[in-house]
């Protein structure tokens, strides 16, 4: 690259001590040249930020007041920045050193290429997948959020079969690079998701405004996962559910989003009661409240539709139920699924 804009690489801390001691040296040690780092707190009740402050006295701290959770806390903290990109990376990845340029790369290259992520590999099986983003990120006809490299559960090996960079339909935000621009102009991440899918809702307006999402293989991270919210956590199964509906019914178009959420209650059902005969009443339980909160903040939520209606950029849209593909059909790799079947 002959020219280096502006990136200023964003973690959010949260009580995140062990995390920032162990995987803070790698970030700083990016070889990027013209990089600001920046620590967003979530009014941490650790030592966390007084640890950064002693030892990484150059790395900006901005603190919020109160935890706003990861929607709400990278908001208030990216209202303070001023860059020509921003990076949200979790506090849980190692990144290794060259891993800004290839993506600033691709982007400055790429007409409408507004956001973008690297490669995410398991930090504790460095050879695999990990689950929050592998190697982009689809979704399916009822809105069910999938990756290549990563079905449900299951994550492949990686094998270079992903080595390509391409356009995505939304990118994790374990690693999101982000114009800065691009992150304006559609007002940030929806607070209200609190936490996880507020991701995939970003990436799915900036494609309803025209932009497009990518991935760049050329660069690699390695993102532990779970690390404020553990994957068997109820609130999370809450979260996931209650945000996918909005999600849907602020992105589908009006008439697609009435049958699309009335089919996906339906399947909800069909969770709900899987949860109960693995004897996990609070997973149960937590679908419930997510139900609960859509029709309660539905008119609320319709109210979100009316700002990003354009003609969207529907790449990456996966046609037909991964969930037939994966339970049914025994697909459990990204490359084993038709080609036509993609928008």
């Amino acid at each position: 690259m002959k020219h280096y804009p502006r990136v200023a690489v964003v973690i959010l801390n949260w009580n995140g001590r062990f995390f920032l001691e162990k995987f803070l040296p790698s970030v700083y040690n990016s070889t990027y040249p013209n990089v600001e780092f920046v620590l967003g707190d979530n009014a941490s009740t650790d030592d966390s930020v007084a640890f950064v402050e002693e030892y990484y006295p150059t790395i900006r701290v901005i603190r919020n007041n109160e935890n706003l959770g990861f929607a709400g806390g990278y908001n208030a903290v990216l209202s303070h920045v001023e860059a020509d990109y921003f990076v949200l990376l979790n506090s849980d990845v190692e990144v290794t050193p060259s891993w800004i340029e290839p993506v600033i790369a691709y982007l400055e290259s790429q007409d409408q290429m507004v956001a973008a992520q690297p490669k995410i590999r398991a930090y504790h099986a460095k050879g695999d997948f990990e689950h929050a983003g592998a190697a982009g990120g689809f979704i399916d006809k009822y809105g069910y959020p999938f990756c290549r490299g990563r079905f449900f559960h299951i994550v492949e090996q990686d094998q270079q079969q992903y080595d390509d960079n391409s356009e995505i339909f939304w990118a994790s935000g374990a690693a999101l690079f982000i114009r800065a621009s691009a992150w304006r102009a559609a007002a940030g991440f929806d607070a209200d998701f609190f936490a996880h899918m507020e991701e995939i809702d970003l990436c799915w307006r900036l494609k309803r405004m025209g932009y497009r999402i990518g991935y760049v293989s050329a660069s690699t991270v390695y993102h532990v996962g779970g690390g404020t919210l553990s994957t068997s956590n109820p609130k999370k199964t809450y979260l996931n559910f209650r945000n996918n509906l909005v999600m849907l019914q602020k992105n589908l178009p009006f008439f697609t989003a009435c049958w699309v959420i009335f089919a996906r209650m339906w399947l909800d059902l069909l969770a709900l009661i899987k949860f109960l005969a693995d004897r996990k009443p609070r997973d149960a339980w937590a679908v419930s409240r997510a139900h609960q909160h859509f029709l309660l903040y539905f008119f609320r939520n319709a109210s979100k539709r009316q700002r990003h209606m354009a003609p969207e950029n529907e790449k990456g849209q996966y046609t037909k139920s991964i969930i037939w593909a994966f339970y049914v059909n025994k697909i459990q790799k990204f490359t084993a699924l038709k080609v036509d079947n993609f928008k």
